[in-house]
């Protein structure tokens, strides 16, 4: 059974990243983006809190969106040159679909912060898991933008942070496996 190709422990077990540089149209159509979301959504969440949001960046929004990063990038190096400007262009333009996530946790909540942060990872991943089910590829990045307080409040508010970019499209070739940790590492028996 899990051999299966067909079962739900190999789609799981065989779901990896891409890199959103390497993604190519077709992206999901907005009923299947709802659905990734949906499925998203459905994750561990103590206390109901929900403490996490999604932005859909739409297509007629990269402009907007390498402009900011841009904006933003350059209030924190004035001086940066044009190799890293042409990486912050192209890190807009990633992918057909984009999705910022966003951990917005509540705050006055007597859950742990430590637990809605988790709980926003795990809405992440579920995201990935979805995408993976409907045939697209997904990559997770931050970087220095996930940290920037100009990018998070033209998603967010000031409390908020950027989980991270989740980058949605198909690939355009074939995905390498890419080392795994050793179980034996990793696992142990108590």
């Amino acid at each position: 059974m899990l051999n299966d190709s067909s079962s739900p422990y190999a789609l799981v077990a065989s779901r990896r990243s891409g890199k959103p540089r390497d993604m190519a149209a077709p992206g999901p159509d907005a009923a299947q983006l709802r659905h990734i979301l949906e499925a998203a959504i459905r994750t561990p969440d103590h206390g109901k809190l929900a403490p996490w949001r999604f932005v859909i960046v739409g297509a007629e929004r990269r402009d907007a969106f390498a402009a900011l990063l841009r904006d933003a990038y350059l209030a924190d190096k004035p001086g940066a040159g044009r190799m890293e400007l042409d990486a912050v262009e192209q890190f807009a333009r990633q992918a057909p679909t984009l999705v910022v996530a966003l951990s917005s946790p509540a705050r006055d909540s007597h859950i742990p912060l430590w637990e809605q942060e988790l709980s926003a990872g795990a809405a992440c991943m579920n995201l990935l898991s979805a995408t993976h089910a409907l045939g697209f590829v997904g990559g997770w990045l931050t970087g220095w933008a996930a940290y920037s307080d100009r990018v998070r409040d033209a998603f967010g508010a000031p409390g908020e942070r950027i989980a991270g970019f989740l980058f949605i499209g198909s690939p355009s070739r074939p995905l390498e496996e890419r080392p795994r940790p050793d179980y034996d590492a990793v696992v142990r028996h108590w």
